[in-house]
């Protein structure tokens, strides 16, 4: 019998030992997959203002926290394309990630454009506390999810301004200037109501229609007038402080779902971390950008009557486009209520 049992010990043993050397292998190769480098490019079509500085923020945060498993490649100045290639791009994953004003994406889903109704925001400060609003962010960040679009991140850019050819000092000089807008109802309506012709069209061809007379001017953001100097072309910054600008970050859905859960984690914790820094370095850095400006050309503000009376006919923008369009009401509304929580 001794043998017997002898040999059912050896059996347990060896079968034991097998399954202890195939969880280990199995541990080992799980390891390898998990320490295998990703490649994360980032392309944006501004350079050296608040998306290109969350982008070195969240890059350096990225490699550090993962162990340089992934590899940040930042693409300022549409490098990699017009907007629209580069948020093909995402889409397909042929890169991994854009950092832009979410009206770029009204293609994706055209409730991206919620964040362009006017009078909504106050200041910079209510800026900023409306990107950290939970709700707001759980939204925005879905959208475009169906259509492999991975919402990360949500900061404050500054408030819009018309940068133009010929000084805007009254609301009545707006009318029957043709000017550049994002491709997003509530931006287009807006400058309807004022009297403008509203063109929709991409940063990268914005300058040259300047130059070339092609517009009178765009409502823009006084940071990427400055830095991509704007003021060769037009001298004339009018500030009318609406509607506020904001920035979001997305990733490839595609190839954030087929990364480690591990380093999901990270993108995700260190995309919010990277906002929540450069939301007042945002602040600072338009008030910098604005006094470089005046060192060019010229900043305007309208009377006060008239800012005021501007505020009153552009009050109700939202309101009305949501009626022509339901499909935004949902998302308009959470925006709307994100504005008074934070105010």
């Amino acid at each position: 019998m001794q043998p017997k049992q002898n040999g059912k010990r050896w059996r347990a043993a060896a079968v034991t030992a097998a399954f202890v050397l195939s969880l280990v292998a199995a541990q080992t190769v799980a390891h390898a997959a998990d320490g295998k480098t990703y490649v994360m490019k980032l392309g944006f079509a501004t350079i050296n203002d608040a998306q290109h500085e969350w982008a070195r923020r969240f890059v350096a945060m990225v490699e550090k926290d993962s162990g340089g498993r992934i590899k940040g490649q930042m693409y300022p100045a549409s490098q990699l394309g017009p907007i629209p290639r580069e948020i093909e791009g995402v889409q397909f994953g042929a890169i991994q990630g854009y950092i832009g004003p979410p009206e770029f994406l009204v293609g994706v889903d055209d409730r991206f454009e919620v964040l362009s109704a006017p009078g909504l925001v106050t200041d910079m400060a209510h800026g900023i506390r409306i990107t950290q609003d939970p709700q707001l962010q759980k939204m925005m960040f879905s959208l475009g999810a169906d259509k492999g679009i991975h919402g990360v991140a949500l900061f404050v850019s500054q408030p819009s301004s018309i940068v133009s050819r010929d000084p805007i000092r009254h609301l009545s000089d707006i009318k029957g200037k043709k000017l550049r807008v994002l491709a997003a109802d509530m931006q287009q309506e807006m400058l309807k109501r004022l009297g403008a012709s509203p063109i929709a069209m991409t940063l990268g061809d914005v300058l040259p229609a300047i130059q070339q007379g092609a517009i009178d001017g765009a409502v823009l953001a006084v940071t990427v007038d400055a830095t991509m100097h704007y003021y060769d072309a037009a001298k004339y910054i009018t500030e009318t402080g609406q509607p506020f600008i904001f920035s979001m970050a997305f990733l490839s859905k595609k190839w954030f779902d087929g990364l480690p859960t591990d380093l999901q984690t990270i993108l995700t914790t260190d995309a919010g971390k990277a906002a929540a820094e450069v939301n007042p370095w945002a602040a600072n850095f338009y008030q910098k950008e604005s006094e470089l400006w005046k060192q060019h050309g010229e900043i305007v503000k309208l009377p006060a009557n008239e800012q005021a009376a501007m505020m009153n006919t552009l009050e109700t923008v939202g309101q009305d486009v949501v009626k022509r369009r339901p499909n935004l009401a949902q998302a308009y509304s959470v925006f709307v209520q994100a504005a008074r929580r934070t105010k």
